[in-house]
């Protein structure tokens, strides 16, 4: 995926796949975020760190990992997440596909899995 005008706005990659991240997922954790962009762990945790103190992402823990999630308080978080809203609509399909195809959650009990040659 190249990047986009997030990356150009706030200067780096790994800020760039943090926001487009949390906003499809609703919460994210660094390991995730630096897997899935491919993107070194170090930078990813210096982006949300960031984010976490300028009011705009949130964390909890979750056993040993820090969790981050959208800041509901501020109203610097909404404007933001509006503007990821709008980057994020504008990335293909494909690359939608590529960088957000990782499954967070648990399947639901005796759900088939379908792989995608039956599709």
């Amino acid at each position: 995926m190249s990047s986009t005008a997030l990356a150009d706005l706030f200067g780096s990659r790994a800020a760039e796949a943090v926001l487009l991240h949390v906003y499809h997922y609703g919460e994210s954790y660094g390991r995730a975020v630096s897997a899935d962009f491919a993107i070194s762990l170090d930078s990813v945790q210096r982006q949300l760190e960031k984010f976490s103190r300028a009011g705009t992402l949130v964390s909890k823990s979750q056993g040993r990992t820090l969790v981050y999630t959208w800041n509901a308080k501020s109203r610097l978080a909404a404007r933001l997440k509006d503007l990821v809203a709008v980057i994020y609509e504008g990335i293909s399909a494909e690359s939608r596909a590529e960088f957000f195809g990782t499954r967070r959650r648990p399947r639901a009990k005796g759900k088939p899995v379908i792989s995608q040659a039956e599709k």
